[in-house]
């Protein structure tokens, strides 16, 4: 089972300029061969499929334990795409369908408005969906632990890409955030095979070569030590990967650590209504108003139970919504 927490990984920055371009590349890191959608189901199907789990259980338990790590992951990706495509349409301001999302045809990805309520979807950059063939479990545990740490060697050269390719906030700050936990996952791996073979892949390191500690969207993860934990998803299984994650990090020759339970966290952004989109209706006032109702009746507080970093009334208020798509309003 998973359990979830209404939590990020890491801290997004709120709606600014929207980036309707950008989402389209982040998209890769979605819904691509190596995005995070196939570190989850490479990793989930591995942990589903592994034989002998008892007598084999500090690879059982590394592999299942960052498979909870990478679900994570993927609902940040979203965010950030979601946060980039925030304001891409303009506000409907009780006006009547017209032509509101004629000016977001010609720029990034269209199925982002028609089909994805101005919102992530499980594909690539070029819009293919992300597929099942990408996910490798043959069974055999070097075999898998081997594949596993060039799909986080991958998946990092295709971060640091996107992230010299986009200067949004929001994707500066995933990527950022990625890279340090990516470079964990492949660190883990290298000692999982170390530990089974006495192949040591941690002499390759750093690879790819990036110098995460030069990149300002990486430091305060790292000075954090986010680069050298890995925590354990569960409120009392996987114990056992203690027995692989250990001994010094391979580029900075710091203890490896693993943390008891997930990280903290942070509180996620509530990014607010694309009416143009239906999103989440034509007049989203009307949902907040039957909820309020709802929420009165089960004898809850007039205010919502759960808290976030920025409301999403707060963001349309500054005016950042429809700040650029007010230029497409004809």
């Amino acid at each position: 089972m998973i359990l979830r927490l209404d939590r990020w990984g890491a801290k997004l920055p709120p709606p600014s300029d929207p980036d309707p371009e950008g989402a389209k590349a982040v998209q890769e890191l979605m819904g691509g061969r190596f995005g995070e959608m196939s570190t989850l189901m490479n990793y989930t199907f591995q942990s589903f499929n592994f034989r002998g789990k008892q007598t084999a259980r500090p690879f059982y338990d590394l592999v299942a334990n960052i498979a909870a790590e990478e679900y994570g992951h993927i609902e940040l990706v979203a965010a950030t795409i979601n946060t980039m495509l925030t304001g891409a349409s303009p506000l409907t301001n009780g006006s009547p369908p017209g032509d509101r999302l004629a000016g977001v045809k010609d720029g990034g990805y269209p199925y982002h408005f028609i089909a994805g309520g101005q919102g992530a979807l499980p594909r690539d950059s070029h819009g293919a969906p992300w597929t099942g063939d990408y996910v490798f479990s043959s069974g055999d545990v070097v075999e898998d632990l081997t594949h596993n740490f060039f799909l986080e060697t991958g998946a990092r050269n295709n971060k640091l890409k996107v992230y010299e390719m986009v200067d949004h906030p929001a994707a500066r700050a995933l990527t950022g955030y990625l890279l340090v936990r990516g470079g964990v996952h492949q660190i883990a791996y290298a000692r999982a095979l170390e530990k089974l073979t006495g192949a040591d892949l941690t002499k390759l390191f750093p690879t790819p070569r990036i110098a995460t500690d030069k990149i300002p969207e990486c430091r305060p993860h790292i000075e954090r030590g986010e680069h050298v934990k890995l925590y354990r998803f569960s409120p009392d299984d996987y114990r056992e990967i203690v027995a692989l994650f250990n001994g010094p990090h391979p580029e900075t020759g710091e203890e490896l650590v693993v943390v008891d339970g997930p990280p903290e966290g942070t509180l996620p952004n509530d990014l607010p209504p694309q009416p143009a989109v239906f999103a989440p209706d034509y007049a989203p006032e009307e949902i907040a108003e039957i909820a309020q109702r709802l929420r009165k009746a089960a004898g809850l507080p007039d205010q919502p139970t759960a808290r976030v970093a920025h409301s999403g009334e707060a963001v349309r208020e500054e005016g950042i919504v429809g700040k650029v798509a007010d230029k497409l309003t004809p």
